[in-house]
């Protein structure tokens, strides 16, 4: 799993010239579902899932996220909405800055396994299933 280059450049800006990331001010985060890897050049909507019923689901930085030496993970279970029609095969996982539309994606990588999505499906995620580590 790696940054993003939008994250990347955020981080060097922040780093060496002072610069406040774009999603600083943010208290939340959103995690997104990929039908194939958004690239480190891709934004939150670059193949993203869009199974009806599809939403993100919002990451707490207080309470949802664990971070521990180089490693970020989900804290809780986390719960995308019910597919109510249509289908996605699920790749890929991230995290945004944005509930919705072309944000920046921070971190992206592969799920573990692909995730079939079709009706009645409810894409989930145990606490430290989502694993980011930053090398």
């Amino acid at each position: 799993m790696s940054f993003s280059n939008a994250a990347e450049t955020a981080v060097l800006n922040q780093i060496f010239k002072g610069t406040a990331l774009p999603w600083n001010g943010n208290t939340d985060l959103w995690l997104a579902l990929h039908t194939a890897d958004p690239a480190e050049a891709g934004t939150a909507i670059t193949s993203e899932a869009n199974y009806t019923g599809y939403a993100r689901v919002v990451l707490t930085r207080a309470s949802d996220i664990t971070v521990s030496g180089a490693t970020v993970s989900n804290t809780n279970l986390e719960q995308f909405p019910v597919c109510t029609a249509g289908s996605s095969v699920c790749t890929h996982v991230s995290i945004v800055d944005t509930a919705s539309g072309a944000g920046n994606i921070i971190v992206s990588g592969a799920l573990n396994s692909s995730v079939s999505v079709a009706s009645g499906i409810q894409p989930q995620f145990s606490a430290a299933a989502l694993v980011f580590t930053l090398d």
